[in-house]
């Protein structure tokens, strides 16, 4: 997602992985890879055909970088041909070893079947990547053993770090929805509910998270049976996007066709069903199978393409989130808006035709040398505008159906119909405090309805709240075409759209919402000494809490003492005194009042927002947190850690470090080892004296295993009650110390 920023603040946008160097779509990518079998060909065919088993390449260069022992597979199912030297590729870079490339661990190659311009997978990524979550998308020029095999697109795998990146979560419920047998016209990858029985799904949708039926067969069952609760399941906006795209450019190797294949869902941790779509080597129309209700492929000409209705499969139960969309009429008016905004910024502006045309400027040198490619060099330069015959069917040149397509469109009465106009977005005050209650306003005319779309955190989902122009609610006077609503400001950023309709069109500003956003700013102040403090960490975390990506790494919880809103941009967290200014928080990064803030420490600067360049040592070391100009705001020296058990202030927030259970985020810090949490019976646990200098006598009511811990929550002594009635505590340093047996606990003291 994107947020733009209106004039009261600075244009920001977050730095997700698109940001990465290996998918500059600008760039063509070297991939080097050897084998030192020379039959390596037959043993790939061989893997494709059988178990689909990875074989080890003895090293790949990425842009000159080495990687050893990597594994290699081909992969496809109508673009792979055992006949054919160039087919698609699948580099896995962690299959032998613990290898990864700016964070990526696979690379997949496609070879551009079913397209004679050989761009049409990487230009439709550039365009679907203003609109919602997709893979980033390129070049990369193949050699094997030093033999040029060709230019391929190269697009980012969906997987952990992809959800990780966009989704905030990786751990839940995750398909990839491709019927692996022959679908029927009412069973295919679409979501309609089939039985209570997972094996029944099991051939139209691959589980790639660990568990996740149950929760998949009841959206499927919303899905079908009881679609006014869908919203509740499903990620609408995203679902709205995902339909107009593939009915405009005509991707019907999609949920939209025949099969409704080629993509992913995923629960997110708001509990919300998320679209992504994969596989767009076949749009612009070179899959031409759009499917029916009833019978057959429905394999279309191409003048049915040009005229491909956006209402398709409108009432075909074979597509119930079609279904849905088409059924709601503000859902369907947002749908045309969606499509009309695609319309307008790609293909009525020529944006399309000139990012093609650089693209095939770009990779014409490496199309020329490619003896293994699937077209001649001459379909390749004709691509945009010559159609060729493949297969039984024709592909069309991009710009013939694209143009075709605008022409059509246009002539409709949904895309003729006066849409509402929204202007002049006003926050007053322009910058509230924390807590504090504002109006936002603006000008929308053509209307009959206005509605805010809102949030105060980027990783849940927008609520909805009617606008009025009735005076009352910050808006100046009743119908002067100024609508408004009031809030109260809770974070450091409100990100919202307005969406306004009347009875014919919708219209969203931004007009790429939910994707793109404006934002209101709280007034925040840079923290100063005592108002925030490092408040708990984790050097050695081993299966225990998770980031976003699935992975145990150390952590460090702030928390804020103060009333205000807290900036940290620019301050510094490290874990080297002598190095204050290691990693830097980023743009964005706020913390309101009596809050807490995690921040992932470890050691992996590509993942997202909050994860450091550094990690902790479980055997001691410091973590300092300080200002733009490295005045230290707080700082914690630990000693040797005890696995999953945190060092973290008692009382919360005040308090001075000990052993704790873990809290991270949730609620105040626990006492040490949540020993005040049980009250012991009479008589159940005796220890005496207490204090002592040397000596304690344990009395319990039952035989028990007892454990004596520091505060740093480590065991220092453990036996049986019944075999050892007291212990020795000469050794141990003067000092507080915890006595468990069974589930009562006793502080012990020592002189």
């Amino acid at each position: 997602m994107k947020k733009i920023v209106i004039s009261i603040l600075t244009c920001f946008v977050f730095p997700f992985a698109n940001a990465q160097n290996f998918y500059d779509e600008n760039v063509i990518q070297d991939l080097e890879i050897n084998f030192t079998q020379s039959n390596w060909d037959y043993m790939l065919d061989t893997a494709k055909l059988g178990a689909g088993d990875y074989i080890m390449a003895d090293w790949v260069k990425i842009n000159g970088i080495l990687y050893d022992s990597v594994g290699i597979r081909y992969k496809g199912n109508s673009s792979y041909d055992s006949a054919i030297v160039k087919n698609p590729l699948h580099i896995k870079l962690d299959e032998y070893k613990n290898h990864d490339h700016q964070g990526f661990e696979s690379i997949k190659l496609s070879n551009g079947y079913g397209d004679p311009s050989c761009i049409r997978e990487v230009l439709a990524y550039s365009i679907l990547e203003k609109y919602m979550h997709c893979p980033q998308s390129n070049f990369a020029k193949v050699t094997i053993n030093g033999n040029y095999i060709g230019l391929y697109s190269s697009s980012e795998n969906i997987d952990k770090k992809f959800l990780g990146d966009h989704f905030y979560s990786s751990i839940n419920t995750f398909l990839k929805c491709n019927p692996t047998g022959a679908p029927t016209p009412a069973l295919k990858s679409n979501f309609k509910y089939i039985s209570s029985d997972s094996t029944s799904y099991m051939p139209f949708y691959e589980l790639k998270s660990d568990t996740g039926w149950h929760d998949f067969i009841n959206f499927c069952n919303t899905a079908t049976n009881t679609q006014n609760n869908l919203a509740s399941e499903l990620d609408i906006d995203r679902t709205i996007w995902m339909l107009a795209y593939n009915n405009l450019f005509i991707n019907l190797d999609s949920y939209n066709g025949v099969y409704a294949q080629n993509h992913y869902t995923y629960k997110d941790a708001t509990g919300h069903f998320n679209p992504i779509i994969w596989d767009l080597n076949m749009c612009f129309g070179a899959f031409p199978y759009a499917g029916t209700g009833t019978i057959g492929v429905g394999q279309k000409t191409l003048q049915e393409l040009k005229d491909y209705s956006p209402f398709a499969h409108a009432t075909e139960i074979a597509w119930p989130l079609i279904n849905v969309v088409m059924a709601d009429s503000t859902m369907k008016r947002k749908y045309i808006a969606h499509l009309k905004t695609m319309l307008q910024e790609n293909i009525i502006s020529g944006n399309y035709q000139t990012k093609a045309t650089q693209f095939q400027s770009l990779i014409d040198n490496n199309i020329a040398s490619d003896v293994n490619k699937l077209f001649s060099y001459t379909q390749f330069q004709n691509g945009l505008t010559n159609d060729v015959v493949f297969g039984n069917f024709t592909v069309p040149g991009i710009a013939n159906l694209m143009e075709a397509r605008k022409t059509y469109l246009q002539s409709l009465p949904e895309f003729a119909a006066a849409a509402p106009s929204i202007s002049n977005y006003i926050s007053n005050p322009i910058n509230p405090n924390y807590n504090q209650q504002f109006a936002l306003t603006a000008t929308i005319t053509n209307t009959s309805k206005a509605y805010l779309g809102y949030r105060f955190d980027k990783t849940k989902k927008f609520q909805s709240i009617e606008m009025y122009d009735d005076g009352l609610h910050g808006d100046n006077a009743a119908n002067d075409n100024i609508y408004g609503v009031y809030l109260n400001m809770l974070n450091g950023i409100m990100e919202y759209y307005i969406y306004a309709e009347n009875t014919n069109a919708g219209m969203f500003a931004p007009q790429r919402a939910e994707h793109e956003f404006y934002t209101v700013g709280a007034m925040v102040s840079q923290p100063l000494q005592g108002e925030i403090v490092i408040n708990e960490l984790l050097a050695d975390n081993v299966g225990k809490e998770r980031d976003e990506y699935g992975t145990s790494e150390d952590w460090a919880e702030l928390y804020n003492t103060s009333n205000k809103i807290l900036n940290l941009y620019g301050c510094f967290l490290t874990d080297e005194l002598n190095q204050l200014n290691k990693w830097s928080f980023p743009n964005g990064t706020y913390l309101a009042p009596n809050s807490y803030l995690t921040v992932w420490l470890d050691d992996d600067s590509t993942q997202q927002i909050l994860h450091t360049n550094f990690n902790l040592s479980k055997d001691s070391g410091h973590v300092l947190l300080s200002l733009p100009n490295q005045t230290i705001l707080d700082s914690v020296s630990y000693g040797a850690q005890t696995t999953n058990v945190s060092y973290g202030r008692y009382p919360n927030g005040t308090g001075s470090f000990i052993g704790m259970n873990r809290t991270l985020g949730l609620v105040n810090n626990n006492d040490p080892l949540g020993y005040s949490n049980f009250i012991p019976k009479e008589n159940d646990l005796i220890s005496f004296p207490n204090p002592t200098n040397s000596f304690i006598y344990i009395n319990s009511k039952h035989n028990q295993h007892y454990q004596l811990y520091d505060l740093q929550g480590r065991i220092l002594m453990q036996g049986t009650i019944s075999n050892q009635r007291g212990l020795t505590l000469s050794d141990l340093n003067s000092g507080t110390y915890i006595l468990k047996c069974g589930n009562t606990f006793q502080k012990i003291i020592k002189l």
